[in-house]
Order: C-alpha cells, then structure tokens, then sequence
C-alpha cells in the first residue's frame, strides 16, 4: 500500500460515516429532559451566535470547516429554512446544539452535534442526539446520517451506534490543520503534531 506525506498546514482525519433508515424507539417520542433543561429549535441564528455555539463545541475537537466561512456564506447557510439548528439550554445556558440538514429529499444529514466543554460528562448528549433524531424523522425522512472522525470525541462512534446508527464508509481526509491556520489555539489537542 503507497503512503502519501500529509502536507505542511494540513491533518489527516479518518472519517466514519453512519446512516439509519428508520427511527429508532428510544426518539420516537420526544425524550423528557432533566430539570432545568429545554431544546429549541434556533429560527435563523445570527453569525455571531452561531460562531459561538460552533467553536465552542467544536474547539477541542479541531472543528475548522466553518471557521473559513465568510460572515455571508454561514448567514446564507445557517439561516436556510433547510438548516435546522437545536440548541439544549441548561438552567438558561447554552449546553450544545444539534444541526439538522434537509437539503437532500427524503434524507437529513445531522451535520454539527456536540456539547459545550462544561457540559460533557452529565449524560446530556444521548438525550439532545435522541431530540434531534426526533425531530429529523418528522416528516418524509427515509433516511438519516451523520460522519465523525477520529479528531472528534473518542466516544461519539460508539454513541452513534448505540442510538441505532449503523457504520458504511470510512476514509481518510487530509484538511487544513486550524491550529496552522490560526483559526484555533496551536495548544489544542497536542498530541497531534501541527505540520510546519
């Protein structure tokens, strides 16, 4: 097998992609959240808010995608009526968001879900994960995916297929390193060299 050099400013990442084809019991009813905690759906969420709840989620895990967006790329994109974004509050704070995609027929990629840094731990991501599979098979849904990667938290494959995901892809991407680019902390994840 030939082996390529990972270039300068950039990681690999070895993608897993997961689907379902049909609800799973434990989110066909909407679950019952703890006290103090609500989910709701974010009608168009501003830039500024959404960049928040986006890097702060996503910082840990070296999330860089959107951080290169342009302010008029992630309005049009997070304020689509296809874009769905549900946020789990806890005792008024933002604890995490889901991200929903529609823009496929039939289908509903959860493209962005996680918790905020303070909020892991409290067993709160299987109940926002099980809201937001209630809420993507409202509807036409035949289909659900979602992809995460080996950047990401060590135990989300796992809490993939235990809310009934089953795996069908896994590759290798090579995407700019955001510590490289200065789009997050070069202290991040240190275990993972950056490539100058």
């Amino acid at each position: 097998m030939t082996q390529s050099a990972v270039p300068p400013g950039h990681i690999a990442e070895t993608v897993t992609s997961l689907e379902m084809f049909a609800c799973p019991e434990a989110a066909a009813r909407e679950p019952a959240l703890p006290p103090g905690c609500r989910i709701e759906r974010v009608t168009r969420p501003t830039v500024a808010f959404y960049r928040f709840l986006y890097g702060t989620v996503g910082e840990p895990w070296l999330w860089g995608g959107r951080r290169r967006w342009t302010d008029a790329a992630l309005a049009e994109w997070v304020q689509d009526e296809r874009t769905e974004v549900w946020l789990l509050s806890v005792d008024g704070q933002p604890g995490g968001f889901a991200e929903l995609d529609r823009r496929v027929a039939a289908e509903v990629e959860l493209s962005y879900f996680g918790l905020l840094p303070d909020f892991i731990g409290r067993r709160l991501g299987p109940l926002l994960l099980r809201t937001a599979l209630h809420r993507a098979w409202m509807g036409t849904t035949r289909r659900v995916w979602v992809h995460t990667c080996d950047l990401d938290h060590p135990a989300a494959v796992d809490l993939y297929r235990r809310e009934g995901f089953r795996p069908f892809r896994t590759h290798v991407e090579v995407v700019p390193d955001p510590r490289a680019t200065g789009h997050i902390p070069a202290h991040v994840q240190p275990h993972r060299p950056i490539l100058t």
